[in-house]
């Protein structure tokens, strides 16, 4: 793994007013292709949030009132060292969450993005004139700091589901801290501290403190943090909401999805296996936006199946620091136990395996189930993992019931030769993001991100929606000569 002028300083720490050892004691680092220890990290206790929350809530005035210019050079300065340091950054993303070489080059090529585009954000309008029916009166409404945001991001895409609220956050006025998984906290959290650091952001602004569970309750509990950014498991999602609505407190949710492919019968079918492919396989499945569901009309269904069992079996698995592959490990053995508990319910079920269906360790194979009816758990669940199930359906409005039969509304691809017929059938689906004749794996980092049902609770990322996320509107009203009332 290559070295920086610091390879070590966050070995065992914390990032909260400079690297500190924690009150939680440390975790290893473990590395999922090998099992092996590669690293030591802190671990944040509630007295941590507590130091990093009241540390963050004096840093955040000061750094509100900067100079808008001067907040979006540190934020394109940490761009540039993101950059600049691009193959330690890769090298522990590989490592450490099982990315190939080629995932973690684009998770930090699209961090990046999110950098330079919240760097804009810093100049645009921050504000808006409204009439007043009260002669001589202006009223303005403006976008302000929420305070100390609170970021817990996933172990699956660390580093661009961190920088995906970091950035904004930061880049709009507030403090931020950010509460890693430990599966996943160097690269999408301790480097990134080093990298922000180093650009000149200023102490107590932003506070990394990795943890589980009870760092995370923590975190979203304290009084003095304004927001919660959450991306992961709508179980949990559901939790930190309750906490949230309690505390009358700003929350943004991206939860998990049961994302569909619709192939209808006119489709390309290379194209449309191509797509089934990678949104099912990317990253071992281990995206909230994988394909989980490849819905596909009966006149083409056997021709698609077969294809696309072909494209699994030509997949490599491995280990991604040691060779070129296409899928890495899945992230700890209870991930892996869960996926093939799935596969392993739905074939009993009558499901067949067309490829895959077998494990060595943390590595599972590219798995295609047939005959999947919507009774299954390979159906019905989030799988999470590298498993294609496909249902055949016999009309478009079939299709458009099987997609809403989840509870989740994340994403949803169609593919059709008509660009008309799949934009109207997109209107009738319940999702966030719906991409005709392409995957569901897509992410532009100015186009508003979010889910709807239990994918998410409307917010959104990216963009504009991006200023309306991470502050709150305050409306001010001025006239030059005060106003006399009748008592």
């Amino acid at each position: 793994m290559s070295n920086n002028r610091e390879p070590h300083v966050w070995h065992a720490n914390i990032y909260s007013n400079g690297w500190r050892a924690s009150k939680g004691g440390t975790a290893p680092v473990i590395e999922p292709a090998t099992g092996e220890c590669i690293g030591s990290i802190g671990i944040g206790s509630p007295e941590d949030i507590d130091d990093a929350a009241s540390s963050a809530a004096e840093a955040q005035e000061s750094w509100a009132a900067m100079p808008f210019d001067r907040r979006a050079s540190i934020l394109r300065e940490a761009a540039r060292l993101l950059k600049a340091r691009s193959q330690e950054i890769d090298d522990w993303n590989v490592r450490e969450c099982g990315s190939t070489r080629a995932k973690a080059e684009w998770e930090r090529h699209a961090a990046c993005e999110q950098l330079h585009m919240a760097a804009a954000m810093t100049m645009q309008p921050d504000g808006a004139l409204y009439p007043s029916s009260v002669p001589g009166r202006m009223n303005l409404c403006r976008h302000v700091p929420v305070g100390t945001v609170g970021v817990i991001a996933p172990w699956n895409f660390p580093i661009l589901l961190g920088m995906r609220s970091v950035a904004p956050a930061l880049a709009l006025g507030n403090a931020v801290i950010l509460k890693p998984d430990p599966q996943s906290a160097v690269a999408g959290g301790l480097l990134l501290a080093q990298v922000f650091e180093e650009a000149g952001l200023p102490a107590g602004v932003l506070h990394v403190v990795p943890g589980g569970p009870a760092t995370g309750d923590a975190l979203v509990r304290h009084q003095k943090v304004g927001m919660i950014s959450f991306t992961g498991s709508t179980a949990v999602g559901r939790a930190i909401g309750e906490v949230c609505g309690r505390m009358l407190k700003k929350v943004a949710l991206e939860l998990g999805g049961n994302n569909a492919i619709v192939v209808l019968d006119d489709a390309d079918v290379e194209a449309a296996t191509s797509s089934g492919a990678w949104g099912a396989f990317l990253h071992q499945g281990q995206i909230c936006m994988q394909t989980g569901r490849h819905l596909v009309h009966r006149s083409i269904a056997q021709h698609y199946a077969a294809r696309l069992a072909e494209r699994a079996r030509s997949l490599t698995v491995g280990n991604p620091f040691r060779a070129n592959v296409h899928l890495g490990p899945l992230i700890n053995e209870k991930q892996r136990d869960r996926i093939d508990a799935i596969v392993r319910t739905s074939a009993d079920a009558g499901a067949t395996i067309l490829a895959g269906g077998r494990f060595d360790r943390l590595f599972y194979e590219p798995t295609v189930l047939a005959s999947v009816t919507p009774d299954m758990a390979a159906f019905k669940e989030e799988i999470f993992g590298p498993v294609a199930p496909i249902t055949i359906f016999e009309s478009d409005e079939e299709a458009v019931e099987l997609v809403n039969a989840s509870e989740y509304g994340l994403a949803a691809a169609i593919h059709t030769r008509s660009m008309s017929r799949g934009l109207a059938l997109s209107s009738r689906i319940r999702a966030g993001m719906v991409h005709i004749n392409d995957q569901t794996v897509n992410n532009e980092f100015h186009v508003p991100f979010g889910g709807m049902g239990a994918s998410g609770n409307g917010g959104r990322f990216g963009g504009p929606a991006n200023v309306h996320e991470f502050t709150q509107t305050q409306w001010v009203s001025l006239t030059d000569n005060p106003i006399r009332y009748p008592f």
